[in-house]
């Protein structure tokens, strides 16, 4: 059932622009969008900024009032609610701590709110599906669980001990909402399998800012540049690009550039140091408004996942890249959304993890034959103009939430 128009939206997460993880991104993107759209958004979101593996806390709770940057296109606005949380990092007390608290303030600042419409809750943290769940129990409101990541079942996938009550209670309040937002079709078949009703469930893929991320010259032909771009963690497939960089150690016509951060990231590095791979550089997180011209200094954007984590976690480095005209080079299970993309759009090549003879000898056929990155970088990016681009993303997901654009 449509909203009317204008609505009052209340959107929790963890992690919120100018952040610079992805979900944050998301989220900004599309609090931006509503409120040009006429519609009050409250965001009720972290006091930190997401910089290289921690967000950093302030010393008291920020209240923002923004409005958007174009005022002619509606009269909505955006009211942020900056909670102040414990310091996160990727030790497990510290990131349970950082979640306690959030959860504690994010619950205080919506409870504040009068009379919302729709509660929009995210994954980061698990478990804000419960706010949202008491929302509309007080309320009478719409609930929408966007789901950009999939708890418990990334934990589960990647063999970390989770009690066997987490999916039943995450499940209680993800079953209940009216609607649940997933960025691919891997993941609503993850979903189907937690008994969520399939016409609840709504498929709304991710994007990318055209506007900042744009094709730009190649660099020279040689070395072939390979880039990953973002988080390194536990669920991305390392064991595989590990296994071609050792094959092509140290030979100067290829270059392989890791940018971000990441707990695999560090394992990485010391990888390299050890065995002495020499044609690999480590850069730390680009900011967004630098982020076009660092995929334009590479041939192939590289992005990986776990086969364990099909549906569990849904890339979204490949729009980047597809806006970048940039192909891609995907190592993961065939039924993943960017495999899925390459398939449907020619704008790159994928590969079974485990699979490194098959890589190398891509990366051999490449330096010969660079009209291919060239053909299918272009597919990706009139792919991406057509449909990934941030307008066309943010219109999806109201259109997903029943507002009027």
């Amino acid at each position: 059932m449509g909203l009317t128009s204008p609505a009052r939206i209340i959107v929790i997460s963890q992690f919120f622009g100018p952040d610079q993880s992805a979900v944050g991104q998301f989220l900004a993107d599309f609090a931006i969008g509503a409120s040009e759209a006429g519609h009050d958004v409250r965001v009720i979101c972290g006091a930190g900024d997401y910089v290289a593996d921690e967000v950093t806390a302030r010393s008291v709770v920020q209240r923002e009032s923004l409005e958007s940057a174009d005022r002619a296109a509606g009269n909505g606005t955006i009211r942020i609610a900056r909670v102040k949380t414990a310091t996160f990092s990727q030790s497990k007390l510290r990131k349970l701590i950082s979640y306690a608290t959030f959860y504690a303030g994010a619950l205080w600042e919506a409870l504040l709110i009068p009379n919302p419409d729709v509660v929009i809750t995210l994954t980061a943290p698990p478990g804000l599906a419960w706010i949202g769940w008491l929302m509309k129990r007080i309320h009478g409101c719409r609930h929408v669980a966007w789901e950009m990541d999939l708890y418990p079942d990334i934990a589960i996938a990647l063999e970390m001990h989770v009690a066997g009550w987490t999916s039943r209670m995450l499940d209680f309040p993800r079953r209940r909402a009216d609607a649940v937002i997933a960025p691919g079709e891997c993941m609503k078949a993850r979903l189907l399998q937690h008994q969520i009703p399939d016409d609840r469930i709504l498929v709304v893929e991710n994007w990318a800012d055209g506007r900042r991320i744009f094709p730009l010259p190649f660099p020279k032909q040689k070395p072939l540049r390979i880039l990953y771009s973002g988080n390194l963690g536990m669920a991305h497939d390392v064991a595989t690009i590990r296994a071609v960089m050792v094959q092509l150690a140290n030979l100067p016509e290829f270059h392989f550039a890791f940018s971000g951060g990441g707990l695999a990231r560090r394992e990485l590095i010391d990888f390299c140091q050890k065995l002495g791979i020499g044609n690999v550089s480590f850069s730390g997180y680009v900011r967004l408004k630098d982020l076009g011209t660092s995929l334009a200094e590479c041939h192939v954007g590289l992005v990986t996942q776990k086969s364990p984590t099909l549906g569990a976690v849904v890339p979204s480095k490949v729009y980047g890249l597809m806006a970048a005209g940039r192909p891609v080079l995907y190592i993961g299970p065939e039924e993943a959304t960017p495999a899925l993309l390459i398939d449907k759009f020619d704008c790159g090549w994928r590969f079974d993890c485990d699979d490194e003879a098959g890589v190398s000898a891509l990366l051999m056929r490449l330096l010969e034959h660079p009209e291919e990155l060239h053909r299918k970088g272009q597919n990706g990016h009139e792919a991406f103009i057509a449909s990934y681009d941030k307008p066309a993303g943010v219109a999806r997901v109201m259109q997903a939430l029943g507002l009027p654009t």
